[in-house]
């Protein structure tokens, strides 16, 4: 019997569950993540403060909306101690200003293109009218501007935006262009949560740096891409948070909240804390759980995020508690610091309910639909392609109409963080097993080596052309990108 690509690529996945491995491809020759090593020395962890990114402040208001304007701009920056680093970021940050907007009002972003290239911004997580979605060829031109209106009807929940120029979206969130944005509503603000000074936004990412203290990054001068053997990813050796090597905080015997994004280019992080301690989850990609999730470890793939609490309260004045990756290895396995220095009062609480989350119903579902993920041939090389083909602007993959609920069934051949534009969704089923446990909202979900994940989704709000994505920003770059329009 001869087996089709899908067949095969599901009966391995089925071996790896079998076998119980993980994070080991099955396809030798298939590129993977690589680490690309510093020339300039690995600073000493925890000799930094942590950096909270700035509040970005409203040019304007009126009735109907808040308006921000953001000027995208090169600076030098002292990242490692003792030398400059020349990033690209929103106003000349790394990251880029946090915005704070509400569920509902429309929130109007300008983005003014100072640098010497073109770029797109994109609202990851934004339930976005497509005109403003970042489509990956509404280029912004140096010297130009365009404004980007989001009328956030969706839920609280912790977003970011980043570039999403085509073919160079790796280089240029790799060099700076990538910041917090937080939604808010009258749910989230009813709990009794950590919040103030206490409700820290955390972006952890991988760097790293040339000898003279510039990011460095393995690409093409004159083409988009990297150069071999970094089609698989580009990983950093040294762990940014906030934009800082591997930083400290100082903090009270308090509870924490943590809102943790993994912007890293190709790195996956499996985040615990030591000298041990539980983590808490409240939040996903789409906005609250419906209950607190106790949990000892937590994995967020590439553009993955996750609100937690923290109580330091379990520990003494004087005490350090680090949050350490267990997925890396030597100084990639610690990600930054906590010292406890001080007792306050602390009238935070986590409550047993949350919210309410939609359960999407299968049976209700007009269409299943197939992606595969895998490498391929590509320009007389080795590229990435959804469903057998690489990325090209217009070709419409899927057409799914406005209010239906459709099944998209993902399938891999090594690891890819899949996001999907406009529609958050839910996680169905891993290689066949039903998810057990209450739904949760997603806009990306982790596919390992040889996986099959069927999402659920209802494609609510605007019809237009979008696409879905490897987050993997190499991957991305190299073509693993699909147009889907809603009609």
């Amino acid at each position: 019997m001869t087996l089709t690509r899908r067949q095969a690529l599901r009966l391995l996945a089925l071996g790896t569950v079998a076998a119980g491995t993980s994070g080991c491809s099955l396809f030798a020759g298939t590129p993977q993540p690589r680490l690309l090593p510093s020339a300039a020395p690995l600073p000493a962890p925890f000799r930094v403060p942590l950096p909270v990114p700035v509040i970005a402040k409203p040019t304007r208001t009126d009735g109907a909306a808040d308006y921000y304007d953001l000027a995208q701009r090169a600076a030098d920056l002292e990242i490692l101690p003792g030398l400059t680093t020349r990033i690209r970021g929103y106003d000349g940050s790394f990251p880029g200003p946090t915005i704070q907007a509400r569920s509902g009002r429309r929130t109007v972003v300008r983005v003014s293109n100072g640098l010497d290239a073109p770029t797109v911004t994109h609202l990851h997580g934004g339930h976005t009218p497509p005109e403003s979605d970042g489509y990956p060829t509404d280029l912004v031109q140096p010297g130009t501007r365009r404004d980007h209106t989001f009328p956030l009807d969706q839920r609280a929940a912790t977003l970011w935006y980043h570039d999403h120029r085509m073919d160079y979206t790796g280089p240029q969130v790799w060099n700076g262009l990538a910041g917090f944005f937080l939604v808010g509503d009258a749910e989230e603000e009813a709990l009794p949560l950590p919040a103030g000074e206490r409700d820290i936004p955390l972006m952890i990412c991988d760097r790293s740096f040339a000898a003279d203290g510039s990011m460095h990054y393995p690409g093409f001068a004159d083409r988009p891409g990297v150069r071999e053997p970094y089609m698989g990813g580009v990983l950093g050796d040294v762990i940014l948070v906030n934009g800082a090597p591997w930083p400290e905080l100082r903090v009270a015997r308090a509870r924490y909240r943590l809102r943790l994004l993994n912007a890293s280019n190709a790195r996956a992080y499996e985040l615990s804390l030591s000298p041990g301690g539980t983590i808490v989850q409240i939040g996903s990609d789409g906005g609250l759980l419906t209950a607190p999730k106790p949990l000892s470890r937590l994995r967020l793939a590439p553009a993955e995020r996750a609100d937690v609490i923290v109580d330091f309260s379990a520990h003494r004045v004087g005490d350090h508690v680090e949050l350490r990756n267990l997925a890396g290895e030597g100084p990639q396995a610690r990600v930054m610091r906590f010292l406890v220095d001080r007792a306050e009062k602390d009238d935070s609480a986590i409550p047993r309910t949350l919210s309410v989350v939609e359960r999407l119903d299968p049976a209700k579902a007009r269409m299943t639909r197939d992606f595969e993920f895998t490498s391929g041939s590509l320009h007389g090389g080795t590229g990435w392609l959804i469903n057998g083909r690489p990325y090209a602007p217009g070709r419409i993959e899927a057409r799914p109409r406005l209010g239906d609920v459709e099944i998209w069934r993902l399938t891999s051949d090594v690891a890819h963080p899949v996001h999907l534009h406009l529609a958050h969704f839910q996680v169905l089923s891993v290689n066949g097993e039903r998810q057990a446990g209450p739904p949760e909202w997603k806009d990306t979900v982790e596919l390992r080596d040889a996986q099959t994940v069927e999402i659920i989704t209802r494609f609510t709000g605007y019809r237009g052309r979008y696409v879905m994505h490897c987050h993997n920003l190499e991957h991305e770059d190299m073509a693993m990108m699909a147009d889907f329009e809603v009609v």
